[in-house]
Order: C-alpha cells, then sequence, then structure tokens
C-alpha cells in the first residue's frame, strides 16, 4: 500500500443520477456516493479524471441549455486504510424481497439475498432504475421462466431473476461488465444459462421476459433486436429511461400494451406485453 492516495470530491449543482451515470461508465477505480456528494479515492493522481467532470458539466450544460455546475475538491491523503472506512459507509439495499448486501455484511432473514460488493460503482441497486427493475422482476418473473437481460452491468438483475427460479442469459457490450457480472454471479454461488460479450442481436432464442436496463435512444435503437427475441404474449421491461423521453419510447413499441409504470425521481420503467 501506498503512502498516500488521491481524493475527488464531486458536488454537482443538478441532474445527481446523470453524473452518477456518467461516473459510472467512465471511471476506473469505484466511487462513494453520500449526500449528493460523490468521493472518488485511488493511489493513482485524479487530476484528468476532474478535467472530465468539468468537460462533461460544461456539455451537459450545453444540452439542456441551462448552466449545471459542478464542485470539484481534490486532494492528497496519507493511506489510513481508506478501504476500511469506505466500507463503512456502505450500504445494504431492500426491494422486496430482495435484500442487496456487500460481503462484509450478514444476509437477511426471510430475504431473497444478493450478495454484491461495488466494484467500479456498477449498479448495487441503490440507482432509481435498477431498483425499479427489481420491483419489475419481483412482479413478473416466473419459475423456469427464460430471461435475457440487455446491458447486464454489475448482472444484479440477471442474479435476481436467477434467484426467482428462472434460466437466465445475460449480455453487454462492455468486456469489464461481463466480467463483473460472472463474479458476481460465482460469489452468489449460481450460474447463468449463457453470458456473452455483445448485445441482444448476438442470439437467435426467444424469452418470456426481457429486460434492458439501458438508455431511452438505445432503446429505440434496438427496439427490432428486443421484439425479435421476446416470445409470443412475452413481457418486455425497459428502463433507464428519462421521464421527458417516455413517449418517444412508447412510440417506438407502441403494438404492446403498457401494463405496468413506475415512475421513480425522473426515471421511468416500463413493463409492456408482447404480442400474442
Amino acid at each position: 500500500m501506498q503512502e498516500y492516495y488521491y481524493q475527488l470530491i464531486v458536488r454537482p449543482s443538478s441532474h445527481y443520477e446523470l453524473f452518477c451515470d456518467f461516473l459510472s461508465d467512465t471511471l476506473p477505480v469505484g466511487f462513494e456516493e453520500y449526500e449528493n456528494t460523490f468521493i472518488i479515492r485511488s493511489e493513482d493522481d485524479l487530476a484528468t479524471i476532474a478535467w472530465g467532470i468539468e468537460q462533461f458539466a460544461e456539455a451537459l450544460s450545453n444540452a439542456l441549455a441551462k448552466t449545471v455546475s459542478v464542485e470539484l475538491a481534490l486532494s492528497r491523503e496519507k493511506n489510513d486504510d481508506w478501504i476500511s472506512i469506505y466500507q463503512q459507509h456502505i450500504t445494504a439495499v431492500e426491494i422486496a424481497p430482495f435484500y442487496i448486501h456487500p460481503t462484509w455484511k450478514e444476509p437477511k432473514d426471510n430475504a431473497v439475498n444478493i450478495v454484491l460488493d461495488p466494484a467500479l460503482a456498477f449498479g448495487t441497486g441503490h440507482h432509481p432504475t435498477t431498483a425499479s427493475c427489481l420491483q419489475s422482476l419481483a412482479m413478473i418473473v416466473k419459475e423456469n421462466d427464460t430471461v435475457l437481460d440487455v446491458g447486464c452491468g454489475s448482472g444484479i438483475l440477471a442474479i435476481a431473476a436467477t434467484k426467482l427460479g428462472a434460466q437466465v442469459d445475460a449480455c453487454d457490450s462492455d468486456e469489464l461488465s461481463v466480467a463483473n457480472t460472472k463474479e458476481n454471479v460465482r460469489n452468489n454461488g449460481m450460474a447463468l444459462r449463457h453470458i456473452w460479450v455483445g448485445s441482444v442481436h448476438n442470439t437467435q432464442e426467444q424469452y418470456d421476459v426481457v429486460i434492458a436496463n439501458i438508455v431511452a435512444d438505445v432503446l429505440v435503437f434496438m427496439a427490432k433486436d428486443l421484439k425479435r427475441v421476446l416470445k409470443s404474449g412475452g413481457t418486455l421491461i425497459l428502463s433507464g429511461i428519462l421521464d421527458k423521453y417516455e413517449a418517444k419510447v412508447l412510440r417506438e413499441y407502441r403494438e404492446y400494451e403498457l401494463i405496468e409504470k413506475i415512475p421513480h425521481d425522473e426515471w421511468v420503467t416500463l413493463i409492456l406485453k408482447g404480442i400474442t
């Protein structure tokens, strides 16, 4: 362990969730979330990352046509086992019937326990879209259903569906996400049916449930393939959608019946019933 480490504190003025998504997609290290603040720690200098966050805030301001500022504080700190300090701030998440907890916290009785250590800031159930997707799976998935998780990230949704008794495939275009999913699946003492680097167009299977927690534009772009892999009368769970783009997504899937909408802050998750 080095004698010193670098710490970057990030405080956005608004659009906290978008900054969270940006950091999740770009950081080579994990980060801590605390009261609308991100804390990034690394033994490598974080100056380049700080610059990238400033550029993102500027691009966001231009896209939204209003000022989105970010306060940054970069410091060099004495390395007093900050990993242990970090672990003390990681909380378990309960989204019935699931209880998502890191390895250093105890499982909960009478819950569907999912072991998931925060790694590279992938989904752990804290983000509204992940939480609403878990709600959706709890409502929809039945034992022996076939499920496809498109854009699996940490694998939390694939693990949840497996724990509900489904036969689950998963994919992600990011190799790191696939590796992370495989590790988390192993940590939960289970196995997925298939997992691959790539997207939905790489499979010819059809599924009872297809879940895609991505972003609105990608859901529109992938609509043809997502529909192709859904069985007749199957259920499509779409998430990662800012509420202002809900109508845009629904237009692309207008032949499907909207059976449930789960709003959470400025996000929305849509549950659609396929054509029979």
